[in-house]
């Protein structure tokens, strides 16, 4: 049995276009990933099928389910198990061979919690299947696969600071921002991405306007091939030293010895759920007003929620805050950001090229 962590992710920011002709909508978002993890299992037994086992009734067990739908693609893409010429045919290539495939979810991120754990948890399946099964996927493979079955589920195969655009699947490696001082709090509630998504175009906010604002306020519509027109971009971003944010709850107050990111936060980044899922879930907000109370620089809910987090300016802080929150009734724990080595090392898996 092979065990690989299934880290999670935060958006530092998040805006959202236009809804596009196959239904997605047009995003631009910075992902971070975190220390915090699920636990992914993978063996391999003489059988057939996949089989599905969670510590959490909520997790599905059946084809719905993104690790299900990843050990699929990843058999079906696995050369050396089967004859090429139904590479093509997931149905026809789990059929073509007496291989069981069981995979044992251990939940420790939430479940709906904005923190990309089902993702995670699929990316996981992939690498340790690779592993069981004595394979080794191409990267542009392993992106590919990770793309079909959901949006951000590429940035969990390249780790650290990730820009994210499209509908979220094309990644781009950031230079890693230095390390940051978390509290992440996952209230009690649950939230439907695709429901938010609804949410937001049922109030009509994605005009032209907002479509401008992706290429004129941050947000690079193109990338070159050395990613230089995002460097450009963090590199102003970060000589900007704004009041505070455009919107939302202010960050605190400081000076210019700050790190990076709050320099970035401070030129108005933000996530657009918050516009759509406050509303609906009030307590949301509640809790990012109290982390900013509590002494974040900078709080934010995480994709479409329901996980908050704060910024802190010291792993002390962070920890009296966690405890201070988890005190009050509030699931909070502290944590920190994961450079893209760390990530790797983390995984204990092979870095991609």
């Amino acid at each position: 049995m092979i065990d690989v962590p299934a880290l999670a992710k935060i958006n530092l920011g998040l805006r959202i276009g236009r809804r596009r002709a196959d239904g997605f909508h047009e995003l631009r978002t910075v992902y971070q990933t975190l220390a915090l993890h699920d636990i992914v299992r993978v063996e391999v037994q003489p059988g057939s099928g996949i089989e599905i086992r969670c510590n959490d009734s909520r997790v599905p067990r059946d084809e719905s389910n993104t690790c299900w739908k990843m050990a699929e693609r990843v058999l079906a893409a696995s050369p050396g198990l089967k004859p090429r010429a139904i590479r093509s045919g997931l149905d026809a290539g789990l059929k073509a061979r007496s291989t069981k495939i069981i995979i044992e979810i251990e939940k420790r991120l939430p479940v709906q919690g904005g923190l990309g754990a089902a993702s995670s948890n699929a990316v996981a399946t992939m690498l340790g299947l690779e592993r069981a099964l004595g394979v080794a996927l191409e990267q542009t493979e392993r992106l590919r696969l990770a793309a079909e079955v959901g949006s951000d589920l590429p940035l969990f195969l390249v780790g650290g600071t990730v820009l994210g655009v499209g509908r979220g699947e094309q990644v781009h490696p950031l230079p890693d921002l230095p390390r940051l001082h978390l509290v992440v709090v996952t209230p009690p509630v649950g939230v439907s991405t695709p429901r938010a998504f609804a949410r937001w175009d049922e109030l009509g906010v994605a005009s032209a306007a907002g479509e401008r604002e992706l290429t004129a306020n941050g947000w690079p519509r193109t990338i070159n091939e050395s990613g230089q027109s995002v460097l450009d971009w963090l590199a102003q971003s970060f000589q900007q030293a704004a009041v505070g944010p455009a919107s939302g709850v202010p960050a605190g107050g400081g000076d210019r010895a700050e790190t990076p990111l709050l320099d970035l936060v401070r030129t108005g980044i933000e996530n657009d759920f918050e516009r759509v899922v406050f509303p609906d879930y009030p307590e949301l907000r509640e809790v990012k007003e109290l982390l900013v109370r509590e002494g974040a620089r900078y709080a934010s809910l995480s994709g479409s929620g329901s996980t908050l987090y704060g910024v802190f300016t010291s792993e002390q802080e962070a920890r009296g805050a966690a405890e201070r929150m988890r005190a009050g009734g509030h699931s909070a724990v502290a944590t920190t950001s994961l450079t893209r080595e760390e990530y790797w090392k983390r995984l204990a898996a092979t870095a991609p090229s």
